[in-house]
């Protein structure tokens, strides 16, 4: 890449996101498409584009060649957005057209009118001379021209005008033809494509993808994206290696004296935890534990829940000591409680990352994995996703805590997504038996930070949360998922001695 084109003057989209991945915005008196399908978001983003230009005190213009101004206006009053700064030109077919006994007529044949069209649309800019123009659609212009030729000579005559007029242009493209053209893309400086995507449960789920930007480093690959009122929120895709900071990484005690004993002292700064175990065993109030830790040493914590109702969550711990509510209202606790069929991939990173960057969060709760895998049954590549959020807490000093259920309650249990090996430290919780009475036990079966104890050791829950016992040795089974504690009964927690 030249200096020359790494220096060229950009203009913002009005996007926040989409300028990141174009790394700053749009290249000055330049032509770019922005096509997909209908309902994907095109006239939105052109919208935003010319609205953030008028808010610079830039002459603006929008050409529509299918929409007309009134439902234009309505559209943008829908986001809350005032259009006085955006001249509208709402180029309508001749009178002449809608009348039966002129459609034959040589007067208005393709030719004519196309060559009508660009005069009217060059009339226009003249008239107003604006730096940003959105023409909306170039189906109308294709349909006209009737021949992939005389399309592109149309396509690089409007390019060559407004090149020679100083003007940034988005040509916006529907992609309703037939048969896929790419004239466009060879003529344009820059390709965006837009995607609307249909999962079988759910809300749709929207992605974009810079096809191409002539002379500029652009963060390529699919990014999500949601309408909102308000335009357009895009969520860039997350690149770990991008967020690298230096931070001590000394040991975090849970704030549960066996515990920490278990892990070794406690848990590395800038570390991932998974807590594995099937149904009942505590691996919430377990992540909690760590959590309400962080907070008494003047940390922010995020939970982010997507199995529990929050007003649930908020009884039951507060019967554990834990006033959950209260820690919220001070901005100790940011709780969001995670709609599972509403969000993509993307989103939930971003409201992660958000909490990280904006909130200065410094330990991280997400409970759990299953319901995060089940929220998105159709997306291929969850484990990758995971494994850049969990990359990017730990490069920013954050502790993040994770918990997956496992199916069943005893004997060959199996998790429904192994995120074992992108984790630090796994913990795993059991049930076992013991003189006729089942019990928890809880051990470490990994810790990349340092030494632990390789032993199994009781746990409890009662009114003031967790209690860890000291090791018991006396185990049979283990390694067929049925701990089955055969020592003497006075090791086991609250025995008689």
């Amino acid at each position: 890449m030249t200096k020359s084109a790494t220096e060229a003057p950009q203009v913002s989209t009005g996007i926040e996101g989409l300028d990141a991945i174009l790394a700053g915005g749009l290249a000055t008196n330049r032509v770019f498409l922005f096509e997909g399908s209908p309902g994907t978001g095109k006239t939105t983003a052109a919208l935003s584009f010319l609205i953030e230009g008028a808010a610079r005190g830039e002459t603006t213009l929008y050409v529509t060649l299918s929409e007309t101004e009134a439902e234009l206006r309505e559209g943008a009053a829908n986001h809350g957005w005032d259009l006085n700064g955006v001249d509208i030109f709402e180029l309508t077919p001749p009178e002449a057209l809608l009348d039966e006994q002129q459609q034959q007529s040589l007067l208005y044949s393709s030719d004519l009118e196309l060559g009508e069209t660009t005069r009217l649309i060059f009339k226009a800019f003249e008239r107003l001379k604006p730096s940003r123009v959105v023409i909306d659609s170039l189906s109308e212009i294709r349909l006209l021209a009737q021949s992939s030729l005389r399309y592109r000579r149309q396509v690089l005559a409007l390019k060559h005008y407004f090149a020679k007029h100083g003007a940034t242009v988005l040509l916006l493209d529907d992609l309703t033809a037939d048969s896929p053209d790419k004239t466009v893309h060879s003529v344009a400086h820059g390709v965006l494509r837009l995607e609307e995507l249909a999962p079988e449960y759910g809300a749709e789920r929207r992605r974009l993808r810079i096809i191409k930007y002539r002379g500029r480093k652009f963060r390529g690959g699919y990014h999500d994206f949601t309408i909102k009122t308000g335009g357009l929120e895009v969520y860039p895709r997350l690149v770990s290696a991008e967020h690298k900071t230096s931070f001590d990484r000394h040991q975090l005690s849970s704030g549960v004296e066996g515990l920490d004993e278990l892990l070794g002292g406690g848990l590395e700064r800038g570390s991932s935890a998974l807590i594995l175990g099937p149904a009942g065993t505590g691996k919430s109030l377990l992540t909690l534990c760590f959590a309400m830790s962080a907070i008494r040493r003047g940390e922010r914590t995020a939970l982010f829940v997507f199995d529990e109702e929050l007003g649930f969550l908020f009884a039951r711990t507060r019967h554990l000591g834990m006033d959950l509510q209260a820690l919220v209202d001070k901005g100790d606790l940011l709780i969001e409680q995670i709609d599972a069929a509403e969000l993509s991939p993307g989103e939930f990173s971003a409201r992660v990352r958000n909490c990280v960057e904006k909130h200065q969060v410094r330990t991280i709760v997400i409970d759990s994995l299953n319901g995060y895998q089940a929220a998105m049954p159709e997306e291929h590549y969850l484990l990758l996703h995971m494994h850049e959020l969990l990359q990017f807490l730990n490069r920013q000093g954050a502790n993040t805590f994770l918990t997956v259920a496992q199916h069943g309650l005893v004997g060959d249990m199996k998790s429904p997504v192994d995120v074992t090996y992108l984790a630090d430290t796994v913990l795993l919780l059991r049930y076992f038996e013991a003189r006729g009475s089942v019990r928890r036990a809880v051990s470490v079966i990994k810790k990349r930070g340092g030494q632990h104890e390789k032993t199994i050791r009781e746990y409890q829950i009662g009114d003031e949360g967790i209690s860890v016992g000291p090791p018991l040795t006396e185990f049979q089974g283990i390694l067929r998922g049925v701990p089955d504690f055969v020592g003497p009964q006075h090791g086991l927690i609250g025995a008689a001695k």
